[in-house]
């Protein structure tokens, strides 16, 4: 397989790059020793890699992310997650709490933790849930799980208790944490599984509202208007959700969001009675997706993150009605955002980056982010005119659903580096 995992520690000169640092590209070289990023003058390097002019980022951050260990090993692992991961370019990934044990105090964290220790290939970050169980009756230990979490999250239902969600926002500010919410209303969810359109209607499929998730956003938005907490939207997908958040941010209200690369790129005119496009919340609308272009062009959207949502292929083989709720990403992220928004719709490739890597470390105060002599070598090496063909076959995950199947791209991973350790490298490089 073309990835391998090394520590290397001996002194590795990068020459012939074009280097993100600054908020600007800019042509040069650097060297990696013991794990960080060292002055290129000193010692003479152990070996030299000639990059052939390919582009060296920040490793790509995802909050986002479905691990499904412990509980669920049978549609992922931490190890083919991570390594999945690091595949796309990702060096840290923040995994979600729907896991059995769901991680609601230390004891049940210590679970998936252990494993992450043992298995994983990029840095992953949890987050322990908001209530016990996700069950939304009762609080979690907040305090106890706060040193070891990248945020508080019920991924996969929201909080309905307004009173018991804004304990939860009071006590994550007072720990400096964030909230991240899974924002739908289930009564108005009502057991749908696509966008309410003109392909759901035709079709005889169940729709879900736009107005299941930007009610819930409205109501949390209040909250977190009256208890300054840190609070974050998981994948936004409605053009209300978007107006709402940006007057928040107008409004003075500490409040950031992520939408998915399936929203960014694809809308309901795309459905096909298919499992790889079933997700929640669903693909929206063409103004749906506009409004999240602009959103992310203009910072309303901060960041983006794949939602990796990975199940068995028999879980996926069923069509819109039946299947299971969600697709894979992270191999596909960056050269799917890269062709569509980048090259075709004329998105700064710096606001694509702050997005992936930037925002989403400044937001959940997560390591790395820079390409400056001491600082971590967590970095990704991307050749922007290399093109390729989305194949499911040749994923690292488990998951194999995933809407762009078939979709030529650019923007190939060429190698990824976690703390200077390579965690991924395709056979391009000069050596």
């Amino acid at each position: 397989m073309p990835y391998f995992f090394t520590l290397v520690q001996m002194k590795t000169l990068y020459t012939n790059a074009v280097i993100y640092t600054g908020g600007r590209f800019a042509a040069g070289e650097f060297a990696v020793e013991g794990g960080r990023i060292v002055p290129v003058a000193g010692a003479a390097p152990d070996r030299t890699v000639d990059l052939g002019g390919r582009h060296v980022i920040p490793g790509l951050v995802d909050v986002h992310v479905h691990l499904r260990e412990p509980g669920f090993s049978q549609k992922e692992t931490i190890a083919s997650g991570t390594a999945a991961a690091a595949r796309g370019g990702y060096t840290t990934v923040c995994s979600m709490p729907n896991l059995n044990p769901a991680p609601d105090a230390p004891d049940t964290l210590r679970a998936q933790a252990e494993i992450i220790r043992r298995d994983a290939v990029v840095r992953v970050v949890p987050y322990g849930c908001i209530t016990k169980g996700r069950q939304g009756l009762e609080l979690a230990d907040l305090k106890a799980m706060a040193p070891f979490v990248a945020a508080f999250s019920d991924d996969g239902s929201g909080v309905d208790d307004a009173r018991l969600l804004k304990e939860a926002m009071l006590q994550a500010k007072a720990l400096g944490k964030v909230i991240a919410a899974h924002c739908e209303v289930r009564e108005l969810a009502a057991g749908g599984y696509v966008n309410e359109c003109e392909f759901q209607r035709l079709n005889g499929h169940k729709g879900i509202s736009s107005a299941s998730e930007y009610k819930m956003i409205e109501r949390d938005l209040e909250l977190a208007k009256q208890t300054g907490v840190k609070y974050h939207v998981c994948h936004v997908s409605a053009k209300e959700s978007v107006a709402l958040i940006r007057q928040a941010k107008a409004d003075g209200i500490d409040v950031t969001c992520e939408t998915a690369p399936h929203y960014l790129c694809l809308d309901d005119g795309c459905l096909k009675d298919d499992g790889r496009f079933k997700m929640n919340p669903p693909l929206r609308g063409i103004k749906d997706r506009e409004a999240l272009v602009e959103g992310l062009f203009d910072g309303t959207v901060d960041m983006i993150a794949t939602d990796h949502a990975p199940h068995s292929a028999e879980e996926k083989s069923k069509g819109l009605k039946d299947s299971a709720m969600g697709v894979v990403g992270l191999e596909t992220a960056f050269p799917v955002l890269y062709t569509e928004l980048v090259k075709k719709k004329n998105l700064p490739l710096k606001r694509l980056i702050e997005a992936m890597c930037v925002s989403p470390r400044r937001r959940f105060g997560l390591q790395g982010g820079l390409l400056a002599a001491g600082s971590l070598a967590d970095l990704t090496v991307i050749d922007l005119n290399a093109s390729f063909e989305i194949n499911p076959e040749n994923f690292l995950s488990k998951g194999k659903s995933t809407p762009f199947a078939g979709k030529k791209v650019f923007g190939s991973i060429l190698l990824t580096l976690k703390n200077g350790r390579t965690v991924w490298k395709e056979n391009t490089t000069k050596n």
